[in-house]
C-alpha cells in the first residue's frame, strides 16, 4: 500500500511525509520532529527537480533525507540551545548559589567548622570558622545543601 501510494505522489510522497512529521511534531511536541520534517521537505524539492533521472533511486533519496535530516538535527539544535541565553534569573532552580554574597546573622554558633544560620524561612547549615551566635557573616560559596561563610 505504501509503495503504491508513493508510486502515485512520486516526488510529492516527501512533501506528504514532511507535512505529517510537522503535524506530528504539533501532537507530540518535543522540537525534534520538526528538523525532520523539515530535511523530509527538502528531498522533495530534491525529488521535483529530480524525478526523472536515472541517478535518483529510492536508495539515493533516502540517503538524502538521512543526511538532511542529520544536518537539520544538528543546526536545529544549535539555534533552539539555551546556552549563552542572557536572564534576570540565573540561579533560579539553585538556590543555594543564588545565596551567596547574601549576609545574615549566626542562628547557632560555628563549633568545628560548622553552624547555621537563618536565611529568609529556611535554617541551612553553614561551614566556615569558628563564631559565636549572633556573628553577621556572608555567604561565599554553596555545595549543594551547606554554605560556605566568612565573617563580615
Amino acid at each position: 500500500m505504501v509503495q503504491r501510494l508513493v508510486a502515485e505522489l512520486g516526488p510529492w510522497a516527501w512533501w506528504v511525509a514532511g507535512i505529517v512529521l510537522l503535524m506530528l511534531e504539533l501532537l507530540m511536541p518535543g522540537v525534534f520532529l520538526v528538523w525532520i520534517g523539515i530535511a523530509a521537505i527538502l528531498t522533495g524539492l530534491l525529488s521535483l527537480a529530480l524525478w526523472g533521472e536515472a541517478v535518483w533511486s529510492w536508495q539515493v533519496q533516502w540517503t538524502v533525507f538521512a543526511a538532511l535530516s542529520l544536518v537539520a538535527v544538528l543546526i536545529g539544535r544549535r539555534i533552539v540551545s539555551r546556552r549563552g541565553r542572557i536572564t534576570d534569573e540565573p540561579h533560579l532552580n539553585q538556590r543555594g548559589q543564588s545565596l551567596v554574597g547574601r549576609t545574615a546573622t549566626l542562628e547557632q554558633p560555628i563549633t568545628e567548622g560548622r553552624g547555621r544560620i537563618r536565611l529568609d524561612d529556611t535554617l541551612w547549615t553553614v561551614q566556615g570558622p569558628d563564631l559565636p551566635v549572633g556573628a553577621r557573616v556572608r555567604v561565599t560559596a554553596s555545595n549543594g545543601r551547606d554554605l560556605t561563610v566568612e565573617a563580615v
